[in-house]
């Protein structure tokens, strides 16, 4: 049951992290990509600070904070500079189409440090879903716009950041809590960023961000940092890596749903026939064949 209510949070957390591609591309002229990390995750983290204290959750050992800091500074410090700067060059459909590669990422990344093994069923739900994934695009991926393929990439470098981060900060919320440890992660990436923008004189733009940019960014604090990075660790938390990074199928097919209702972004026919691929392709990498429960911790970055 607990494995399946991580399954649950990962898909809900996958469907909002869809619409933060949307909210992001029409601002990206704006604010630059370093400045927008700051405010995302700056203002996300004390709404998970003010949760974590109603929640009365337990809060990280000393022993485990310099590894917290570490994920923070990749997940919520480089993370949202690449989601960012690839949103300047591609769709908010194609983008979450590269990241949506982070089940394959995941699944060969925790095959080869030993800590999930492959299974044929695992590996054929992730085959479906990205299946279903490429099926849902397929009309929206021939008119992509010209150099489209240099986001693509970013956003691929993204989706490595964020397997790692799924990967090993396992250990590291099942010992203190989702809450409290994404409050830590996020405001550590945040800092890190809000340094990097002061001193570059960046968040001088601040000032001249209109009400449709500032309701943009609070929709990103609340939705897309606060929400979305407390679902995540909490399905880190109660299911295996895999099972969690198959969710990211979803990403693409909210991203394509809302890009098309809001920004006018092109999707095909075949969107229906993709969401009965993915939803497929999820149910059956997460009721893989009964296993232990025990599943082993990975270890801290090296």
């Amino acid at each position: 049951m607990m494995r399946m209510n991580g399954t649950v949070a990962a898909v809900i957390s996958s469907a909002l992290g869809g619409t933060a591609f949307v909210a992001t591309r029409p601002i990206v002229g704006q604010i630059d990509p370093v400045t927008l990390g700051v405010l995302r995750f700056g203002l996300g983290a004390p709404l998970l600070l003010l949760a974590a204290l109603l929640m009365r959750e337990r809060w990280p050992e000393r022993r485990d904070w310099p590894a917290t800091v570490a994920l923070g500074l990749l997940m919520f410090g480089l993370f949202p500079v690449l989601f960012n700067i690839s949103l300047m060059f591609t769709t908010a459909a194609r983008a979450a189409l590269a990241v949506s590669t982070l089940p394959l990422i995941t699944m060969l990344v925790s095959a080869v440090l030993k800590i999930e093994p492959l299974s044929s069923r695992k590996s054929a739900g992730v085959a479906l879903a990205m299946g279903g994934v490429a099926v849902a695009l397929l009309a929206g991926l021939a008119t992509a716009p010209d150099g489209a393929w240099r986001g693509d990439l970013i956003m691929g470098a993204g989706a490595l950041c964020m397997s790692l981060y799924t990967i090993w900060s396992r250990p590291y919320v099942r010992r203190a809590g989702p809450l409290s440890f994404t409050t830590i992660a996020t405001a550590s990436g945040a800092a890190g960023l809000g340094a990097i923008s002061i001193a570059t004189g960046r968040i001088a733009v601040l000032a001249r961000l209109d009400l449709f940019a500032w309701s943009m960014v609070a929709y990103l604090a609340v939705f897309g940092a606060a929400v979305v990075y407390w679902l995540w660790s909490f399905a880190v938390s109660h299911t295996t890596p895999t099972r969690v990074a198959i969710s990211m199928a979803v990403n693409p097919l909210s991203a394509a749903i809302f890009g098309a209702l809001l920004l006018a972004e092109p999707v095909g026919w075949s969107l229906v026939l993709g969401l009965i691929a993915v939803a497929a392709g999820i149910w059956l990498a997460s009721t893989s064949a009964r296993t232990s429960a025990h599943i082993p911790d990975p270890g801290p970055p090296a």
